[in-house]
């Protein structure tokens, strides 16, 4: 899935949706992980909106869903903070992260784009699509 048109690379990216209580789905937006192949790019940037997670649930637990979505760009980064991932090339971390989990913290459904610039692709779409 990789190839340049016109300077720039395809990417993909997942949002990541924080679903305090499954059973209800309702969800809020708190984050993206954008991949690009063509450049061994994985990264993930995140929003928690604590005011909107606690209107859907009041007894949510911010301080484990922060800790979830830390655990997420942590990761996209590598090395000692992406635990038994630290190995992995960032396109098997990119799909290890957007597996389908049934979990307070879940990723979207994959989309894809061209970019120039994947770093500032993930800074984009987390202002137009969370915050």
């Amino acid at each position: 899935m990789s190839g340049v048109h016109n300077g720039r690379d395809v990417f993909e990216y997942a949002l990541l949706k924080v679903v305090p209580r499954v059973e209800r789905g309702e969800m809020i937006n708190a984050g993206v992980v954008v991949y690009c192949r063509a450049r061994s790019f994985v990264e993930a940037r995140t929003h928690l909106d604590e005011a909107r997670l606690l209107a859907l649930d009041p007894s949510a637990d911010v301080e484990g869903v922060r800790a979830a979505l830390c655990a997420v760009e942590g990761i996209c980064h590598g090395g000692a903070a992406a635990g038994q991932a630290a190995g992995d090339d960032a396109g098997r971390r990119f799909r290890w992260l957007i597996a389908p989990r049934s979990t307070i913290v879940q990723p979207g459904p994959v989309h894809t784009g061209l970019t120039a610039d994947p770093a500032a692709e993930a800074e984009r779409l987390l202002e137009l699509l969370v915050r």
